[in-house]
């Protein structure tokens, strides 16, 4: 019975070794979570044999129990790296068309090509969700849902009304080159540019040309001016008239120039009404309306041209720029047209025994029937761990505490050895009496 109780204690060590092996072998990966071998003597009694005479029977292989104690939690670049210091695990759907759900503890997450934020093998992180003030709606398993970063955000409209406030300088000369042709500076004197949307929200550059028709007065403190506007969108005309009916041109085709007056004292005087209208040609039959406004900051001084106000009323679609997840776990768009948008709260899943979990490689695990049911929380609520952006889990394995575990378990291996070795020259001894 001694071969077969030390070759047990053999087995053991070699299973400890196995297990401190792996340990070591996971100590830079992310998320990981250290096991030890667990071991019970065995012990074969019975009625017939006194309590002080009974002798074991070697040792077997309990379990081999994972650790969840927290890693180093190491500082990342990446907003989507995530990390929760407390008890808890991250929910994932490995496949989208069915309704398991793996956990981890591993953060480091990325955005496929549909736009799911994942882990490094594609499962998608699940999330609660949210309106759209950022408040949770529902913190249940059936809640959950994909995360997906939404590439634009916002309803496109079409510029409608343009508003420049110019300063304009009452002492410029008149261009010598005539008539007006945007392709030659010389035949106008000043040139702003306002970038327009079309009704799909594209951004477009609509040029405005300023051209004074009339010489400086000979009065220096007389400021009165004539001055002529041309407007295009891109390479297009605008039209000046009234406001035709869809698909029609207006009143007067071609190119038109709006006349702008400014009294003696530089004051804003004609167009009365301070507008015109003008038509951009539009992909398509229908036109495009666009209402150029110059505001009673438009004023002649001496002072040099400049831009003092510029308005318009078109918005283009956001696009994403940048995700942040704070310390409650909302996920949170910014877009390029200055909208936000709250797509989701992080889930945080809890288990009454985690070492119960099984093991599913990639450090992810599957719930079982000795960890119990999954309880679905929010970072820093009803027994979650607290979630941290910007930072990632790392394995908890110390490197030190393992080695020093291998050298114990490599010291049982050869007491275990020997063990044998001296019951095989005890059992050789006793044949040679024989001999």
């Amino acid at each position: 019975m001694s071969f077969y109780t030390s070759l047990s204690g053999l087995k053991a060590s070699q299973v400890d070794m196995a297990s401190i092996s792996h340990n070591l072998a996971n100590v830079g990966t992310t998320g990981f979570k250290k096991s030890r071998a667990e071991f019970a003597d065995v012990i074969a009694s019975n009625l017939s044999v006194a309590p002080t005479q009974m002798v074991g029977s070697g040792t077997v292989v309990k379990g081999n129990r994972q650790q969840f104690g927290e890693g180093n939690l190491v500082q990342s670049s990446s907003s989507l790296d995530i990390a929760i210091a407390g008890d808890g695990f991250f929910a994932l759907k490995p496949d989208p068309t069915k309704d398991g759900l793996t956990f981890t503890r591993n953060g480091s997450l990325r955005v496929d090509s549909n736009q799911f934020v994942t882990d490094a093998q594609g499962a998608r992180l699940q999330v609660y969700p949210v309106d759209g003030s950022g408040n949770v709606v529902s913190t249940t398993r059936d809640s959950l849902a994909d995360l997906v970063l939404f590439e634009t955000s916002g309803k496109p409209t079409g510029t409608e009304d343009v508003k420049l406030g110019l300063n304009m300088n009452a002492r410029s000369v008149k261009p010598t080159t005539t008539p007006f042709n945007r392709f030659d500076s010389t035949s106008y004197n000043e040139a702003v540019t306002t970038t327009v949307y079309d009704g799909a929200g594209n951004p477009m550059t609509m040029t405005t040309y300023m051209v004074r028709t009339t010489a400086p007065q000979a009065d220096p403190t007389d400021l009165s001016s004539t001055w002529e506007a041309y407007s295009f969108v891109g390479d297009k005309a605008m039209e000046v008239g009234g406001t035709p009916a869809t698909g029609t041109t207006p009143a007067v085709p071609g190119t038109q120039a709006v006349t702008i007056t400014f009294d003696a004292t530089g004051k804003f005087t004609t167009p009365v009404a301070t507008t015109f209208d003008s038509f951009m040609p539009a992909s398509g039959v229908a036109q495009q309306q666009i209402k150029l406004t110059f505001p009673t900051t438009t004023v002649a001084t001496t002072k040099p041209f400049k831009l003092e106000t510029q308005q318009q009323d078109g918005v283009a679609v956001g696009r994403l720029q940048g995700v942040t997840i704070n310390e409650k776990g909302i996920v949170t768009a910014s877009y390029s047209n200055g909208d936000t948008k709250a797509l989701g709260q992080v889930a945080i899943v809890n288990f009454s025994n985690s070492a119960g979990l099984r093991q599913m490689g990639n450090s992810n695990w599957q719930a079982t029937g000795l960890s119990g049911d999954p309880s679905f929380a929010s970072s820093g609520e009803n027994g979650a761990g607290s979630l941290m952006s910007g930072m990632i889990e790392g394995s908890n394995v110390d490197i030190t505490e393992e080695l020093v575990s291998l050298i114990a378990a490599q010291r049982n291996f050869q007491a275990n050895s020997k063990a044998l070795d001296t019951s095989n020259q005890i059992t050789r001894s006793i044949l040679d009496l024989r001999a």
